[in-house]
């Protein structure tokens, strides 16, 4: 199933939101000027790799372009290829900006780069001992689902079903499809337990509970805050 869009207008521009997909779509256009080493060594160094970021292992001196730490948000911004990036904006484009009007823009942005962050550190704890780069924007994506959920629940979106020899256009519940995706997501973890899929579902499923957990907070005391701004 692919969200096309929702039935909720926003308010404002959604400026954050489009920035974020403009940077990771230039990033990405960037990683394909590159030569498939030079591609390698640019995700070696600015993805997240779980057994530098926590453990005692070094990158090699000329891949040490940042601080270790500052690679949990220069790997929100990098991708795999292009059905990686696409499937990852698409998502942001349809949940982010009622989320953006809900919390603000600067605030939205703030929100954004903690789920991120949440999420790499839980997918690296999952096996903090992998050399793999942890890249992509989808933990912080995800963590824009939770609160999507969490504050538009009543919302439907318009969805793509595809099914085998067959698909078509349904008007969905967000609280039925963002559940149903996040089930998807505990289902696969559990299944890939012990084994790599290439997929960081541990990121996906704290992005998501991380970004229910601030909207929710924002809701109870954020509000307070902006009527007073």
């Amino acid at each position: 199933m692919i969200p096309l869009k929702d039935d909720l207008p926003s308010a404002s521009k959604p400026v954050v939101t489009f920035a974020l997909i403009v940077l990771c779509t230039l990033v990405f256009c960037w990683q394909q000027t590159l030569d498939a080493s030079a591609a390698r060594r640019a995700i070696d160094a600015l993805g997240a790799i779980p057994a530098v970021l926590l453990g005692d292992a070094r990158l090699p001196p000329d891949l040490e372009w940042l601080p270790r730490f500052l690679t949990v948000l220069t790997s929100m911004f990098l991708h795999g290829g292009w059905m990686h990036l696409l499937g990852n904006l698409l998502f942001l484009w349809v949940y982010g900006d009622n989320v953006e009007n809900s919390l603000g823009h600067l605030r939205f942005l703030f929100f954004y780069l903690f789920c991120g962050i949440v999420a790499v550190f839980a997918q690296s704890l999952a096996n903090p001992d992998s050399a793999y780069p942890i890249i992509g924007a989808s933990g912080a994506i995800s963590g824009v689902l939770g609160a999507y959920l969490w504050l538009f629940p009543r919302a439907k979106v318009l969805t793509l079903v595809l099914l085998p020899f067959f698909f078509t256009t349904l008007r969905i519940p967000a609280m039925l499809l963002l559940l149903l995706w996040f089930v998807v997501q505990l289902l696969s973890d559990f299944a890939v337990q012990g084994g790599g899929a290439g997929v960081a579902f541990r990121a996906h499923i704290a992005g998501f509970l991380t970004g229910m957990a601030a909207a929710a907070a924002f809701e109870r005391f954020g509000r307070r805050l902006s009527t007073r701004s």
